[in-house]
């Protein structure tokens, strides 16, 4: 399997991230434990998520499993700060950075962040403050790597600015949501950007909240998932299409719609690595298949 590195950092990974933000959602402890087995089984080590998913509970699982198998070192963990915890917490002002780190190295059960992810812009915020901000966590070893995610082109070129003028660590990778269908935020500027400045794009909502594995081909499947409500706005003309398409390449390459989709986007050009979550083994064992193999 091909190993790919986060930006110009020292970082390396596989072609997949393993996304969290199902775990204390859809996903309970030991279905979540599970989940994450298989996928370190099958070779992987990249598992992101956020202090936001489920207020901390995806943290705290990840930090239960991480303790319960005694493998920290052998994994790459990715989070993300900025969005609201509270009302009084939320963006990425210094002061918060400083205490929204603690709180998710504490539910991580770690003491370092592979890679610590500004989770949207804030406006109310210059990126020089908050560059010197994740500056300290780096000096003092609480995080290897810092990225952004949400963020346009433009953002990501004035933060780098600011870290050439200021040599302070830049952002190495950027999270944006793109998929098959949802391609509009990523091609372009931002994915001109990528390549050109080496910036790790590692994308979310990489099966568009489950719509390219197939399963969602009318409203009676909305029920399928808590997800399912989402489903709506990709039953048109241009999402059937999309499953015409996938259905007909999965089948010639006795793959699956889900591997199919991933492995697009593992061969677009500036994407390190998409995102997907598994609500159960045997959904993981597939995404992991897909993107170990490269037929799927």
């Amino acid at each position: 399997m091909s190993r790919r590195p986060l930006g110009r950092s020292e970082l390396v990974i596989e072609p997949l991230v393993l996304g969290g933000n199902v775990f204390g959602w859809t996903v309970d402890q030991s279905t979540g434990f599970d989940v994450l087995d298989a996928y370190v089984d099958q070779g992987f080590t990249a598992i992101d998520t956020a202090d936001v998913y489920g207020k901390g509970k995806s943290e705290t699982m990840i930090g239960e499993w991480l303790k319960a198998r005694g493998n920290r070192e052998s994994l790459h963990i990715f989070t993300k700060l900025g969005g609201e915890m509270a009302p009084d917490k939320s963006g990425l002002k210094a002061d918060y950075v400083k205490q929204a780190v603690e709180d998710s190295l504490k539910r991580l059960q770690t003491d370092y962040i592979d890679l610590y992810q500004s989770h949207k812009p804030d406006p109310d915020t210059p990126h020089e403050e908050t560059l010197e901000a994740f500056d300290v966590l780096i000096r003092s070893g609480k995080v290897r790597v810092i990225g952004s995610s949400n963020f346009t082109a433009e953002m990501i070129e004035k933060a780098h600015e600011t870290s050439v003028i200021k040599s302070l660590p830049r952002y190495e990778t950027e999270q944006p949501e793109y998929n098959l269908y949802d391609r509009e935020k990523f091609e372009g500027p931002l994915q001109q950007l990528a390549i050109d400045q080496e910036v790790g794009i590692i994308t979310y909502f990489s099966l568009a909240a489950g719509f390219l594995t197939g399963k969602y081909r009318s409203d009676n499947d909305f029920d399928k998932s808590p997800r399912g409500a989402r489903m709506e706005k990709y039953l048109n003309p241009k999402g059937f299409a999309i499953l015409k398409a996938l259905d007909d390449i999965a089948k010639a390459h006795d793959a699956t719609s889900a591997e199919v989709s991933l492995a697009w986007l593992v061969a677009q050009p500036g994407v390190t690595a998409p995102i997907a979550s598994a609500t159960s083994v045997g959904s993981g064992r597939e995404l992991g298949q897909g993107c170990s193999s490269g037929t799927g």
